[in-house]
């Protein structure tokens, strides 16, 4: 089951510029999300990140992580309606530069839910190359 912008919205409280997930291809709720973001030189960020030669800061792409995972908690019912907060970053690792016309794929596995907190790996893709990857810490309220 794959989501489209106008379904991601009515789920998670982000909003132009700073919603991070174009798409969503796969979603089990609770479990995992696929995500899609297309990165295209009309971001706002590469205005100034760098002028010349952009580059998407990896902080932006650990958050298109954090969103996708959060798609996933947002789905259960005990959440909807809640919005979800990134607590910690552990082991961020960032491999390859994310350029315009780049398109990321977004994979975050949740391994830990227990209350209203839980752990989330997600992993950043262009093509078949790791980009980024990151152990997300998150509380839902």
């Amino acid at each position: 089951m794959s989501y489209d912008i106008n379904e991601i919205q009515n789920i998670l409280p982000h909003r132009y510029p700073f919603l991070l997930v174009d798409k969503i291809e796969e979603l089990e709720e609770g479990k995992r999300c696929v995500g899609i973001k297309n990165v295209t030189i009309n971001e706002p960020f590469f205005q100034g990140h760098f002028p010349g030669n952009p580059v998407m800061p990896g902080v932006l792409i650990t958050e298109a992580l954090a969103q996708t995972g959060a798609l996933a908690v947002l789905c259960l019912d005990k959440f909807k309606g809640k919005t979800v907060y990134l607590g910690g970053i552990k082991n961020a690792k960032f491999k390859r530069m994310v350029i315009p016309g780049d398109t990321l794929k977004l994979v975050v596995e949740l391994v830990k839910l227990k209350g209203s907190f839980g752990v989330g790996m997600g992993t950043a893709y262009v093509g078949d190359e790791v980009a980024a990857e990151a152990e997300l810490i998150f509380m839902a309220k």
